[in-house]
């Protein structure tokens, strides 16, 4: 236990620190604990620095409080050991006598590293993200397999229409006669609800390609039938020339012409 006097001489500085700390004028008059007078020191900002300077140094200080009663008070901050991160430092920056601004080319190149490392990753990632998901959206190899189709001319004779398949929808492929290609070519084009010329829907007059859909409600017409020996939708009756231009029904565009061309005799279509 300790004397009554080193107990006096602890409430001395514990009384000095908290009046510091706390930030009072005066707690009073001044007060004789054993010999030793304590006057409240002038008014300061209460922070952890001030309050830390003014604590008196110890581990253990016991004051008396009530009567018969005894409290002790533990300085914490006088027994935590400050951790050494000296392991995790950089030998450059490990020297007390150097100042920051001596390793900093060093630090922030290493910082400039972690950067574009994580930069380039990332924007591969990215990459192989966009890539496979653009990837998703293609056409499938059966898909792509159909997206062109080759037909030989020779098979087709005079006045003939053959249908085939392309991307799923009818392909016609009619091979005219002299008749046909004269009769269209004089047709007045002023008197169609879809103005063309033959001249605009065929690049070889031998050979007409269309859609087989007709633009009404997507039937599929009947070849050389109808009012005008061209196509004729049995659904709702409308009737095309020989060049697939609507001329009568309800059909408001003639039949479409798709994207092909000519290799000797053989037409490539897509």
């Amino acid at each position: 236990m300790l004397s009554f006097a080193a107990r006096g001489s602890g409430l001395a500085q514990y009384v000095k620190a908290t009046s510091q700390a706390v930030g009072v004028k005066a707690l009073g008059p001044a007060v004789t604990v054993d010999d030793h007078t304590v006057t409240p020191p002038p008014k300061q900002a209460m922070t952890s620095v001030t309050l830390a300077q003014n604590m008196p140094t110890g581990r253990l200080v016991a004051v008396s409080g009530a009567v018969g009663t005894k409290n002790q008070i533990r300085w914490s901050h006088t027994d935590i050991k400050i951790p050494d991160f000296s392991d995790y430092r950089r030998n450059s920056t490990k020297n007390p006598n150097k100042s920051s601004s001596e390793t900093a080319d060093d630090r922030r190149a290493f910082t400039y590293l972690i950067t574009a490392s994580a930069v380039a990753g990332g924007a591969t990632a990215a990459k192989g993200t966009a890539t496979g998901l653009i990837s998703s959206w293609s056409a499938s190899k059966d898909v792509l397999a159909l997206a062109k189709i080759e037909v030989n001319l020779n098979d087709i004779p005079a006045g003939k229409n053959v249908v085939l398949k392309w991307r799923g929808k009818p392909l016609f492929v009619k091979h005219r006669t002299p008749d046909e290609i004269a009769r269209e070519q004089k047709v007045d084009i002023t008197t169609l609800r879809d103005p063309q010329t033959d001249g605009e829907r065929v690049k070889n007059p031998e050979w007409l390609v269309l859609l087989g859909v007709c633009t009404h409600l997507g039937c599929v017409p009947i070849a050389n039938q109808g009012d005008y020996a061209g196509y004729y939708c049995p659904c709702h009756g409308s009737h095309y020339d020989a060049s697939g231009r609507i001329r009568k029904g309800p059909a408001p565009l003639n039949l479409e012409v798709p994207e092909y061309e000519f290799q000797d005799n053989i037409l490539i279509v897509g």
